[in-house]
């Protein structure tokens, strides 16, 4: 037998080692890439409820740009990804595998928490109240006269003005619009008197564990300078904090969102919703 041949075996053999090793290296670089990928530049999420609709509908799932908001903060208007501040345990049921996998690489503190999808209409600094919209003017008088109106017929004014960006939708006026106490009760239903969201609160105490991010971020706030109650009017004016930020849903009938459980800090911004990738039939970019 021939020294070439004696040797051919273990060159194989090695060649194969080779290719092992490289495609090890190939799959070790992917993870390394994709996991830096999914930490610092684009994020997925699913879209579990109406509150975006007809913009975003129920299981859209979302391809999520998250370095625009590193450089600059969302402005009016804008569709924005954030994580809930607190636990919301029936959106967590929703989540697909796949949805669980990936928040496996979220921030520590946000750890089985959510991301909601709402419109930013405030930022700090910025007083927020409702009024009746122009087309309901004529029923003014008979409103004011009812703190809560679950009715989509009030525009968003911003520092006395209505906000361009949402001059078209309409929402209803409930949540802390209606109650200047509702955070309270919904963190301590016990705490608070009256109320017409007394059941609310009961139920949603199995819905959502609010309790903590209000005892340890709202109620650190001074809310008394920035849940402004006029006791003439009843009405309601909010002032957003510095370093929060507070976001409603266009669906506003169907939308748990800053009217219900407060302001969100700057920290919890993930990024911006910039391609539908689910359902098919609706693939491409959202149309806002």
């Amino acid at each position: 037998m021939s020294p070439v041949a004696k040797t051919a075996p273990a060159t194989n053999e090695s060649r194969v080692v080779r290719e092992i090793k490289e495609w090890g290296k190939a799959l070790l670089y992917a993870i390394i890439f994709g996991t830096i990928i999914r930490l610092f530049m684009f994020e997925t999420m699913m879209v579990p409820t109406e509150s975006m609709v007809p913009t975003i509908d129920p299981g859209d799932r979302l391809f999520v740009e998250k370095i625009t908001y590193q450089l600059r903060e969302p402005d009016y208007g804008d569709i924005v990804v954030f994580w809930v501040p607190f636990v919301d345990k029936e959106s967590l049921k929703m989540l697909r595998a796949f949805d669980k996998f990936m928040d496996l690489f979220s921030p520590k503190e946000f750890k089985g928490h959510v991301k909601y999808v709402k419109r930013l209409v405030g930022k700090p600094g910025d007083v927020l109240e409702l009024r009746v919209a122009p087309e309901y003017k004529h029923l003014e008088y008979e409103l004011q006269k009812y703190p809560l109106d679950r009715n989509p017929r009030y525009q968003l004014y911003v520092n006395g003005k209505p906000l361009p960006e949402v001059a078209d939708i309409r929402y209803s006026k409930e949540g802390i619009f209606a109650d200047k106490d509702f955070y309270l009760g919904l963190a301590h239903p016990e705490r608070v008197g009256y109320s017409f969201y007394k059941d609310f609160f009961r139920a949603y105490s199995n819905v959502i564990d609010y309790r903590g991010y209000y005892d340890d971020v709202l109620a650190r706030l001074p809310l008394q300078d920035y849940i402004i109650y006029d006791p003439v009017t009843k009405n309601i004016k909010i002032k957003i904090p510095d370093g929060f930020y507070f976001f409603m849903g266009d669906n506003t009938l169907n939308s748990f969102d800053s009217r219900y459980f407060g302001f969100v800090p700057y920290k919890n911004i993930v990024g911006e919703p910039m391609l539908r990738i689910w359902k098919l039939s609706r693939f491409g970019p959202l149309n806002e």
